[in-house]
């Protein structure tokens, strides 16, 4: 009974990391369409939202392969050796997700975001107003 649920729950880990793989494919696939589809043709504005797409595709891929290597981990034996591994793989993949963040958003992910009024300055030479 037991090897039998260790088997369906590495069965579904795999299938797991296949859609965590799958993500990041389709999401390059996506933005490069959508990077051709653009009417202003491929300029400065294309680039960027095609970059935008690409890094929260691998984002969100990076993450669910994470997702797939904890479950793996509840059907392997527990030994030092497969924690530090898992342990690594989750550090180094937690790594990239948050360096890809701070490429795309420009800051960690812990900072506030800066809102508009704060970043522009008042113009307004009414004092009425």
């Amino acid at each position: 009974m037991i090897a039998e649920l260790a088997h369906y729950i590495d069965l579904i880990a795999k299938i797991v990391e296949v859609i965590g793989v799958l993500i990041m494919f389709f999401g390059l696939f996506f933005a490069f369409y959508r990077g051709a589809r653009s009417t202003n043709g491929f300029n400065h504005d294309t680039y960027v939202e095609v970059r935008q797409i690409v890094g929260k595709s691998i984002l969100l891929g990076l993450e669910v392969l994470i997702a797939a290597d904890i479950m793996a981990t509840v059907v392997t034996e527990p030994t030092l050796r497969s924690i530090l591994v898992l342990g690594f793989i989750v550090l180094i993949r937690t790594f990239l997700s948050l360096s890809l963040q701070v490429e795309l958003e420009g800051r960690f992910p812990w900072q506030s975001k800066k809102s508009e009024t704060a970043a522009k300055p008042n113009i307004n030479t009414n004092p009425a107003e």
